[in-house]
């Protein structure tokens, strides 16, 4: 009779499960982005939940928690109720990187989430001061392997896309130039403008309108093909590196344990407004790369993340980097 009654209590559950989700949502959505307002998570996140908000029916309320290199707000996104009403942005660093750089992580970025879909691409750019003394990526490197000890590479914080690419660019390129860390992309960037440091890798949304202004050098953006938003800068491999080909990446997430039917309406929630030709326009005009159909679903961005990891973690822990 107990076996009965339990198995009577689960199909109640799984029922209550299903009548969840198919009425799912009754009220507004959080989206926790894990870095400050204004920064290229944060803008992406706008962008593609503003589509996703109409198609669902419900407003999806972005709310920022930064530090930790994101993962703080991560870990409390992967902590909260797996209804459908908390969701986050991760990206690169927090489900990429992560994992080497802080040894305490409180989640496993491919155990602890549902994966929704990736939502968008950023391109990494090498980028330096505009007094620095090379007019093409050749004549950079070739400063960069006879001076490394007196060239300064700006990253936004352990943790963010421009330490661990900036990591990755000088494994590759074979050089130990002074890392010096800024508390946020903003700094980084204002001191690469005022010439006080010498060059560093970031993401094509944060340093296109400077590209563009004049006021620093690209010597290459580190895809197979180059972006439209900078048409003049070659790629790496045009430009005569090989093996230095990255790009960081936004996307959805749940936590672990939502209904697989309310990952689905998210899921289609932002299939659609990767579609729509506003969101298009909006993410391409920053430079974004908007995914393919394929690379969007659950299962490619679960694959991703495992793929990221991968790659990233003898990366980093080759070079001794830690947050801790």
């Amino acid at each position: 009779m107990k076996k009965v009654v339990l198995a009577l209590a689960a199909v109640a559950g799984l029922a209550a499960t299903g009548a969840q989700a198919q009425g799912y949502p009754t009220r507004p959505i959080t989206m926790i982005v894990p870095f400050a307002a204004g920064g290229p998570t944060d803008v992406v996140a706008r962008i593609v939940t503003d589509n996703m908000s109409r198609t669902l029916g419900q407003q999806i309320v972005i709310e920022n928690v930064a530090g930790a290199g994101g993962t703080t707000g991560i870990t409390r996104a992967a902590q909260s109720q797996p209804d459908g009403y908390t969701i986050m942005m991760g990206h690169m660093g927090t489900h990429g990187a992560a994992p080497a750089l802080y040894p305490n992580l409180k989640y496993d970025p491919t155990k602890d989430f549902a994966p929704i879909g990736l939502a968008a691409g950023t391109p990494i750019v090498i980028v330096a001061k505009k007094d620095f003394p090379a007019n093409d990526l050749k004549g950079f490197l070739d400063y960069l392997t006879k001076n490394a000890d007196k060239v300064n590479m700006a990253h936004a914080g352990v943790g963010s896309v421009s330490h661990s690419t900036g990591i990755f660019f000088n494994s590759v390129v074979k050089a130990k130039p002074t890392m010096v860390a800024y508390r946020g992309t903003g700094p980084a960037l204002n001191d690469l403008m005022a010439n006080t440091v010498d060059f560093m890798t970031d993401q094509i949304v944060n340093v296109a309108p400077q590209i563009q202004g004049g006021n620093i050098k690209a010597f290459a953006i580190a895809t197979p093909e180059r972006s439209p938003v900078l048409p003049n800068v070659p790629t790496t491999k045009e430009a005569g590196l090989e093996g230095y080909e990255v790009s960081a990446w936004n996307a959805v997430f749940a936590p672990k344990g939502t209904p697989p039917d309310v990952v689905k309406k998210l899921s289609d929630a932002l299939m659609k407004s990767l579609d729509d030709e506003n969101t298009k326009k909006r993410l391409s005009e920053l430079g974004g790369v908007i995914p393919s159909n394929t690379e969007r679903t659950p299962e490619a961005l679960q694959k991703l993340v495992e793929s990221e990891v991968a790659r990233w973690t003898p990366v980093l822990k080759a070079a001794g980097a830690t947050a801790e």
